[in-house]
């Protein structure tokens, strides 16, 4: 009978059994963690690795959002796009690589229907590992997916789909926020330690705020531990979702995003999101004046005859008072805050730095995570 303390809802896919004897991956270098000033300017540091340009770097992003807005199918799509080296977003280019998806809350028969609509027909990459099953962070679940980071040395990302499946119990005597803040850093130190994106699909709160990072459901020390944090929050007029991000080594932007229901994938839309939360009227008067920088709103009639003069001089007004618009004092108007820019992706070399002995709970047993690709293992 076996000693594991894991249930055996666990073991098919975190196998028990003995396996084979595998060659010891390289121990890493210890991570340098202190400095004289002086030293730590004239050093050089590598740029973030980034699994998605602009949105997911190296470290651990949040990615928090209501109940059935389509956090899953977004995570998904990212974890084929990375996989295969393709488009995030289907706008984004991102570097292939592998890529292990946690889907805790899947069965394998709806992760089988939700890719096959996403790849349309294409084949599914190899590089991308599910998994629907593992113990939570400190019983023996960062260790099972230091496991297969060690066996999947150019791995770029890992999504775990939700976080609170993964958190494991809060230790007791503590407070609430630092039991969320040690329940990111066990994600953390994986992220840390072989530079990759850890990505933790989590819930936001009931109740709406202007602050997107005050939605994000529980205390300050999750998103406070995290690097980032993305919230895909439901919109209006043509964007289906607006995805707010912001981080330590992410310029903080907001995206629109359009869900295209027939293939389930988040496309993102071009320009700012209030070109695509806003009414047609608004978006006409929009695009007209940045095509006519200048101009009056008696100009704008010209191009909307469908629009009284009223209504457009009402509406100029009301878009500049909204911070959509800029208007001098002769009365003309000008276009609003350039488009955001998204950052570019690193080609910096990855440093490789040590974990500290064992990434999971003292004492916990190490478990495996199955193999999908066992060429890869066997490599």
């Amino acid at each position: 009978m076996s000693t594991n303390p894991i249930p055996p809802l666990h073991l098919y896919s975190v196998p028990s059994d003995p396996q084979p004897a595998v060659e010891a991956p390289p121990k890493r270098e210890r991570p340098r963690t202190a400095w004289t000033a002086d030293q730590l300017m004239a050093a050089d540091f590598p740029e973030p690795k980034w699994a998605v340009p602009g949105i997911l770097a190296e470290g651990v992003s949040l990615l928090a959002g209501p109940p059935k807005v389509g956090k899953s199918w977004l995570s998904l799509g990212l974890a084929l796009a990375v996989a295969s080296g393709g488009y995030a977003f289907d706008s984004l280019p991102v570097d292939g690589g592998p890529v292990l998806y946690l889907a805790l809350e899947d069965t394998p028969r709806r992760l089988q229907t939700r890719m096959g609509k996403m790849l349309g027909g294409q084949a599914a990459p190899a590089g991308l590992t599910l998994v629907t099953e593992c113990p939570p962070f400190p019983q023996g679940g960062s260790d099972a997916i230091s496991g297969w980071l060690d066996r999947n040395s150019d791995a770029r990302m890992v999504v775990v789909d939700v976080f609170a499946k993964m958190r494991g119990p809060a230790p007791q005597g503590v407070s609430a926020y630092d039991a969320d803040y040690v329940a990111v850093t066990y994600a953390k130190r994986i992220a840390d330690h072989y530079g990759i994106a850890v990505v933790l699909v989590h819930h936001v709160r009931k109740m709406a705020s202007e602050d997107f990072l005050t939605e994000v459901s529980g205390t300050n020390g999750i998103a406070g531990a995290a690097d980032a944090t993305l919230v895909l929050k439901r919109a209006r007029g043509q964007a289906d979702g607006i995805l707010h991000v912001t981080g330590r080594d992410v310029d903080e932007a907001e995206y629109a995003l359009k869900f295209q229901a027939a293939s389930g994938a988040w496309h993102m839309l071009d320009g700012p999101v209030t070109d695509h939360t806003i009414g047609d009227t608004r978006a006409a008067i929009l695009r007209h004046v940045r095509e006519n920088p200048g101009v009056r709103p008696r100009d704008v009639v010209a191009s909307l005859p469908d629009v009284d003069a009223d209504t457009v001089r009402r509406y100029c007004s009301r878009m500049a008072e909204a911070g959509q618009l800029t208007k001098d004092a002769a009365g003309r108007y000008y276009p609003d805050t350039p488009h955001p820019e998204v950052s570019q992706v690193s080609d910096c070399p990855v440093t490789s730095t040590d974990l500290p002995e064992g990434t999971g709970h003292p004492g916990t047993p190490s478990v495996r995570l199955s193999d999908a690709n066992p060429e890869r293992t066997a490599q």
